[in-house]
């Protein structure tokens, strides 16, 4: 079955940096687009970042365009997420999620994706 494993969170401090990585099982990942969401206490959780099959298209949230770099290495199956500058505010159980759509440009809706992982906390402390 299709498995998707975060790792890599932890407690950091304000402008600390941190490198959370996806590995996926049981299924082409070359197939398909992915993305990093978030869900901090109490809140919904919400789009961070998405890449196309390829690696060629990238989109991200505003609150973290220009601190955060998504990237994916498809002989490896995996996907990151590099973060820089991080603040409270990015304080959240950080998701890894798969999409099969082909579209245009990587999906931001957490209801296009598929399949998803478990989750890895990530607490930045001010």
């Amino acid at each position: 079955q299709v498995q998707l494993v975060e790792s890599g969170g932890g407690l950091v401090q304000a402008g600390d940096s941190l490198r959370l990585s996806c590995a996926a099982s049981g299924l082409t990942f070359s197939n398909y687009a992915m993305g990093w969401f978030r869900q901090a206490p109490g809140k919904a959780r919400e789009f961070v970042a998405s890449i196309s099959q390829n690696g060629g298209s990238t989109n991200y949230a505003d609150s973290v365009k220009g601190r955060f770099t998504i990237s994916r290495a498809n002989a490896r199956n995996a996907l990151y997420l590099q973060m820089n500058s991080l603040k409270p505010e990015d304080t959240a159980v950080y998701y890894c999620a798969a999409d099969w759509g082909w579209g245009p440009r990587p999906s931001e809706s957490l209801s296009e994706y598929d399949y998803w992982g478990q989750g890895t906390q990530v607490t930045v402390s001010s």
